[in-house]
C-alpha cells in the first residue's frame, strides 16, 4: 500500500494535476461550469411540473427547460473556442472565436432552407445530444483561430485601432472555418451531426454498459482520495450523461422505455449520497459511533454538509484523502453502489431518470424521489445507505480505534 501511495503523490497525481490544468481540457470544464446554472434552472421547472399530479391547472413551464438546458450544445460551441482563446493570451478574438464557433455548429446542424428562405433546425439538437458535436466544433474553431493568431498581418507598433487589427487577422481563420463546414454541408452533404455521434457512440455504449457505468462512477472517486477533484474526467463523462438523458427523454416521448443508466441524474438520486462515494454513512458513524473526540468533533462539523452532499470538510478533515483506513472502503463502495443501483434499475425494479435534475443539494432521499420521480427509488436509497454504512463500518473502527490510543497515548505523556 505504501508503494501505491508513494506512486499516487508523487508520479500520478502531479501528471493529473498538469492535465487538468492544460487550457485545452481546462476550457472544457469551464465552459461546463457556465451553463451549470442554467442546467439548474431545467431542474427546478423538472421538480416544479411534480405539482402537477396536486395542483390542476398549472401553468406549462416546460418551454422554460427547453431555452435552459435544451441550449446546452449551442452554448458550449461558443464557450470553448472563447475559453481556449483566453487561455491561450488572445482575449482580443475569445468573442469572435466564440461567435465563429457558434455560426460554425449551427451551419453543422444539418437545418432545412427552403426557397423562400425560411430555415428549419431540430431543435432537440440543440440540447444535450448535441454536446458532441459543439466539442468537436468547439475545439476546432479554437485550434484553427489559436494558430493564426500567432501571426498578424500588421507590426506591433502599427497606428491602426486593435479591433481593426483583429478584424483583418481574423478573416482567413474565420473563412477557412466556414468554407470547410459548407463543403461538408453542401457538396458533401453530409449530417454532420449524425457522423460525430456515430464516432463518439463507442464511448457512449461503452460508458452506458455496466462496467462502464461503474467506471464511470470509480475512477472520479479514485481520483478524490487522492486529493484530485472529479472534474477531471468531466469532458469524457459529461457528455456522455447528457446524451444519455436526451436520448431516455426522446425515448418517453416516443411512448419507448428510457435505456441508459449512467447519467448524472443517477448520481444524484443515489450514488453521491453525502457527496462523492457515498460518504453520509461515514459522516454518521463520525458523529454517533466515535470514540476518539477528534473524530466524534470532524463528525459534528461534517454532518450538516454531509446531510446536504458537501463533503470537502470530510474528505480532507476526516481526511479521507491519502488515508488507507477510509480510502479503501470508499473504493469498495464505489464498485458495490453503482452495480446495484444498475441492476435495480436495469430489471426495472426503479424507474430510470428521463428529466433533468441536477439539485446535488437536496438531501436524501429526497432527491432519489425527484430525480426518478419514482416512490420506489426512496427504498432503493435507504438500502444504499445501509450498504455504504456496512462497507464503512469496520474500516471506521479500525481508524477510529488507532487515533483513540493516540489520544490516550498523549494524555498519558
Amino acid at each position: 500500500m505504501k508503494k501505491i501511495m508513494d506512486f499516487m503523490t508523487n508520479s500520478f497525481t502531479p501528471v493529473v494535476n498538469k492535465i487538468t490544468k492544460n487550457p485545452w481540457v481546462s476550457s472544457i470544464q469551464d465552459s461546463v461550469m457556465i451553463i451549470l446554472p442554467l442546467i439548474l434552472v431545467g431542474s427546478l421547472v423538472t421538480v416544479v411540473s411534480l405539482l402537477n399530479n396536486i395542483i390542476p391547472n398549472m401553468p406549462d413551464f416546460s418551454l422554460i427547460n427547453s431555452f435552459s438546458f435544451g441550449l446546452l450544445g449551442l452554448l458550449v460551441s461558443f464557450l470553448i473556442p472563447y475559453f481556449v482563446m483566453e487561455k491561450k493570451g488572445h482575449n482580443n478574438k475569445k468573442i469572435i472565436a466564440g461567435a465563429t464557433g457558434l455560426a460554425l455548429y449551427l451551419m453543422l446542424l444539418s437545418p432545412i432552407v427552403t426557397e423562400d428562405g425560411n430555415i428549419t433546425f431540430i431543435f432537440s439538437r440543440f440540447g444535450a445530444t448535441g454536446m458532441f458535436l459543439s466539442l468537436v466544433i468547439g475545439l476546432s474553431v479554437a485550434a484553427v483561430m489559436n494558430l493564426a493568431s500567432k501571426k498578424s498581418f500588421f507590426s506591433e507598433d502599427s497606428v491602426i485601432p486593435e479591433f481593426v487589427i483583429v478584424w483583418f487577422d481574423s478573416l482567413i481563420p474565420i473563412t477557412l472555418l466556414m468554407l470547410a463546414g459548407w463543403t461538408i454541408a453542401v457538396p458533401l452533404n453530409l449530417d454532420f451531426f449524425e457522423v460525430v455521434l456515430k464516432i463518439f457512440s463507442p464511448l457512449a455504449q461503452i460508458v452506458q454498459s455496466y462496467p462502464g457505468y461503474v467506471l464511470s462512477v470509480f475512477i472520479p472517486v479514485f481520483l478524490y482520495t487522492f486529493g484530485i477533484s472529479g472534474w477531471v474526467m468531466m469532458p469524457v463523462i459529461y457528455p456522455v450523461y447528457l446524451s444519455g438523458l436526451a436520448e431516455n427523454a426522446e425515448r418517453v416521448a416516443a411512448g419507448l422505455e428510457p435505456t441508459n443508466i449512467a447519467l448524472q441524474e443517477t448520481a444524484y438520486a443515489f450514488t453521491s449520497m453525502g457527496g462523492v462515494g457515498t460518504t453520509l454513512a461515514l459522516a454518521v458513524m463520525m458523529l454517533f459511533a466515535s470514540k476518539s473526540y477528534r473524530l466524534k468533533a470532524i463528525g459534528k462539523a461534517t454532518i450538516v454538509p454531509s446531510i446536504f452532499n458537501i463533503n470537502e470538510p470530510l474528505m480532507f478533515g476526516g481526511p479521507v484523502v491519502f488515508n488507507p483506513f477510509l480510502m479503501i472502503p470508499m473504493w469498495i463502495a464505489s464498485i458495490v453502489i453503482p452495480s446495484i443501483v444498475y441492476f435495480v434499475m436495469k430489471i426495472g425494479l426503479v424507474a430510470i431518470p428521463t428529466k433533468t435534475f441536477m439539485l446535488w443539494y437536496i438531501p436524501y432521499p429526497i432527491a432519489s424521489y425527484l430525480a426518478t420521480q419514482d416512490w420506489r427509488a426512496v427504498i432503493l436509497a435507504l438500502l444504499i445507505f445501509v450498504v455504504a454504512f456496512i462497507i464503512y463500518f469496520p474500516f471506521f473502527k479500525a481508524y477510529d480505534n488507532q487515533e483513540k490510543k493516540k489520544e490516550l497515548n498523549a494524555s498519558a505523556e
